[in-house]
């Protein structure tokens, strides 16, 4: 892009006056507004209205006028939207969906090695050999086997050729989880998908190129510091995260911390200090350089170089993108004799960053990085440093700052606050900064010269994280260190923003605590729970399994917990739990497991361990079994909601699929039933036993709508208004069936299912049956669904 390469001169060519420079806060922020603005479309309009907003808003932004931040706008949308349409387009055409190909390429980025997988992205070669659709394309592939000496050389910068089976991006949608399709688009990932006969990969060629120093280096130092705390190590001083694990990672959220473990703009500050002053003690030695170069000019360079070397040395994450472009338009102002407020330096790095990449605020790091900057420097622009109480002081307000600003985006985007991270922070941020990451960058330093050399600073790291790490899991595994909050409405982080703003302005300010009534859109949102004789279902996107949370006025039941694989996706974490926690969910009252298959019980232990159930029902002989045995005739009620289980009877013996329990909800505005796998067998069973109290408005459709399941006269008794069906997108049981979809339909009733609607809430109340759709109540323009021209009814789509 030509303004990329003309940022330096157009900086320095401008004046300041009445005109806003190209690269100033006021412009900068239009363009952030246009490009945020674009990605909250619902769908892209076509590309000449791009082509012509771009060509407006080039002309407005150039030329030298007032309307420099309105061009700047639209530049930012048509540019953006551009970028996701190129990115979109490259994605596996749906007609190539579930093919298998045999593809050369590299492995990019280091690979997750697991018992029974490894997850790797693999970059297709460009060139006339590999198919159109994927020529130079990224993919995102699993490499499932037992034994993992199959997959030992499987490393970043190997090439090989695999045999893999492709589809396009597609996630689950579900409140308070993250979004799968939303990463993949930032991401440019084309497809995901996995390696069917890992027999026949082949290596081209062994492991070469950055990456794969990278992960070598890694493994020196997890060789050479046998010691728990080296993957701390590891993660700080090269951005290898892979060692890792779920507790490691909850501790570090609960303390406020994982801004320290995604390498840090400061350590690439330190970096770039290093090799400024290594270049500037070489013109000390030999002053005749100069000669050729000025001293501060080869500094600078050094600066520059030491900057986004480690950036590309830890995988150009965007908190280290951003510190290495602001240190290069520092260093290119001094080279050009110009004084810059840091205001403008932050303005034209995320100016340039957005330039580069303007789909990079799709990620929480973008928003972080920069906002906490921001909000440092329009609160502390005259803190007093002098003398080590005003360096105190000012360390501490800066804390402050960053904990009060970052707070709503925080909740916004991960749906939780650490309440003890400010406290963690005083500590961790100096001492890991200065101590703990220095040691290890000296010991990369050593190490890269010479083989074994960086292990005293490498043992000296661990020793010196371990002196703090102690204190830093005590306060995480505080029970009030982390606070869950629910899935807010759009307007709670403006209103949260503002309050933080307000917060901060100078003392003497009248009414500035009138500002907390401002957080509570966002602290407590309303969570429409139903009121006493209503129910509401939650039919949670688990795939290939099923996952319904019911809800009265004051009590919760959780009806199965998901799918998980042993070693692998496991929708207790991924999904059940974030949509607990976005659904506002404080605890269970009971958990139900229809039987003992893992696409049902698979996530419970994960489920359990956030949301402790005093009681369980499970059918007797279950693989997964309960508190108590789920047996029909049971009955209880809860807040004017009666529940009562149908089957499996007592004394029956366990069979599997044909042993679900059966749960039925009544209340006084309509009813609904659960009905696990059962099958035409116990169908037809409860037809003939109990077929008036399986009338019901809500039904979510046995065995995910399996061929052996829906009998006739079994549809008929039940008579839905609604039926809800749980799959996986694309699965290999192409469930539903359409016969028994058709069915369903012909009764009257509407089919909706997760794989096509994300997750469904279902109220049954005062006002009669009402239904939301995940997908289709928060529309985004990556959505994989409707961009398969997929219709969210199922009858519908059979032309009901």
């Amino acid at each position: 892009m030509n303004p990329i390469a003309s940022t330096p001169l157009a900086v320095a060519r401008l004046r300041r006056g009445n005109v806003p420079t190209l690269f100033g806060p006021a412009c900068v922020a239009s363009m952030l507004a246009g490009v945020g603005s674009c990605l909250l479309l619902p769908a892209l309009p076509p590309h000449w209205l791009w082509l012509l907003l771009l060509a407006a808003g080039l002309v407005a932004t150039l030329w030298r006028t007032p309307l420099r931040p309105i061009g700047a706008l639209l530049f930012g949308m048509a540019f953006a939207g551009l970028q996701a349409a190129s990115a979109l387009d490259a994605q596996l055409p749906p007609a190539l969906q579930r093919h298998a190909f045999a593809l050369r390429g590299r492995v990019h980025d280091l690979p997750v090695s697991e018992p029974g997988r490894t997850r790797f992205e693999f970059r297709v070669d460009d060139d006339d050999r590999q198919p159109e659709a994927l020529r130079g394309k990224t993919l995102r592939l699993g490499w499932y086997d037992d034994d993992p000496r199959a997959r030992a050389g499987l490393r970043a910068g190997s090439r090989w050729e695999l045999p893999v089976r492709l589809r396009a991006p597609r996630g689950l949608r579900n409140p308070g989880a993250s979004d799968a399709e939303r990463f993949a688009l930032a991401a440019r990932i084309a497809a995901t998908g996995y390696v069917i006969k890992p027999a026949q990969a082949k290596r081209l060629v062994d492991a070469a190129g950055l990456d794969a120093w990278r992960e070598r280096m890694s493994a020196r130092i997890g060789t050479t510091v046998d010691d728990p705390s080296s993957r701390y190590v590891r993660a700080l001083t090269l951005g290898d995260t892979r060692f890792l694990d779920q507790q490691d990672w909850t501790r570090l959220r609960a303390a406020g911390l994982t801004h320290l473990i995604a390498i840090s703009g400061f350590h690439v500050g330190l970096v770039a200090g290093f090799c400024a002053l290594l270049i500037a003690a070489s013109w000390w030695l030999w002053p005749s350089l100069c000669r050729w170069l000025p001293r501060q000019f080869a500094a600078g360079a050094g600066a520059i170089l030491g900057a986004f070397g480690y950036a590309l040395v830890t995988g150009m994450a965007v908190p280290t993108l951003r510190t290495a472009v602001m240190i290069a338009a520092v260093v290119a102002t001094r080279w050009l004799r110009r004084r810059q407020r840091l205001a403008d330096t932050l303005a034209m790095g995320c100016g340039v960053l957005l330039l580069m990449d303007p789909l990079s605020v799709l990620g929480a790091g973008f928003w972080l990085s920069f906002a906490g900057v921001a909000w440092l420097l329009w609160c502390l622009p005259d803190a007093d440093s002098t003398g080590w109480r005003g360096q105190l002081r000012g360390f501490l307000a800066a804390q402050a700052v960053a904990s009060l600003g970052l707070l709503p985006l925080g909740v916004v985007l991960f749906g939780q606050a650490s309440i003890a991270g400010p406290l963690a922070n005083l500590a961790a941020v100096p001492w890991w900064s200065l101590v703990v990451v220095p040691l290890g960058l000296l010991g990369v330093l050593a190490d890269a010269v010479h083989a074994g050399w960086g292990s005293g600073f490498w043992h000296a790291s661990a020793w010196c994280f371990d002196l703090l790490w102690p204190a830093i899991t005590r306060i995480a595994d505080s029970p009030l260190a982390l606070l869950w909050l629910p899935e807010s409405r759009w307007y709670a982080l403006p209103l949260a923003l503002l309050s933080a703003f307000w917060l901060l302005l100078p003392r003497g300010l009248p009414g500035r605590w009138l500002a907390l009534l401002l957080w509570l859109p966002l602290l407590h949102p309303p969570l429409e729970l139903p009121k006493t004789g209503e129910v509401e279902l939650t039919a949670i996107d688990v795939g290939q399994g099923l996952s319904v949370l019911v809800r009265t006025a004051h009590h919760a039941l959780l009806f199965d917990m998901g799918p998980a694989v042993p070693d692998g996706f496991n929708a207790g974490e991924r999904a059940v739990i974030p949509a607990l926690h976005g659904l506002g969910v404080r605890r269970l009252d009971m958990g139900i497991v229809s039987h003992g298959d893992m696409d049902h019980a698979g996530g419970r232990n994960a489920v359990a361990a956030a949301f402790p159930m005093p009681s369980v029902l499970a059918p007797a002989g279950s693989p997964s079994p309960g508190s108590r045995d789920c047996v029909a005739g049971q009955r209880w009620e809860w807040d004017g909601v009666r529940f009562r289980v149908l089957s499996p009877g007592d004394g029956v013996p366990y069979l599997g699929n044909e042993s679900s329990c059966v749960l039925h909800i009544e209340t006084t505005h309509g009813s609904a039933l659960l009905a696990g796998d059962i099958g035409h067998y116990s169908e037809r069973k409860l037809v003939r036993a109990q077929a008036s109290r399986l009338r019901s408005d809500v039904v979510i459709v046995p065995h995910h709508g399996s061929a052996g399941s829906s009998d006739p006269a079994f549809v008929t008794a039940v008579g839905a208004r609604l039926a809800v069906v749980s799959t996986g997108a694309d699965n290999r049981f192409r469930h539903p069936r359409q016969p028994v979809v058709q069915r369903w339909c012909d009764a009257g009733a509407e089919v909706l299912d997760t794989s096509r609607s994300g997750a469904l809430r279902v109220w049954i109340g005062h006002g009669g049956l009402r239904v939301r759709e995940r997908r289709s109540d928060q529309p985004r323009l990556w959505d994989a669904v409707r961009r398969r021209g997929q219709a969210a009814g199922l009858c519908y789509a059979l032309g009901h």
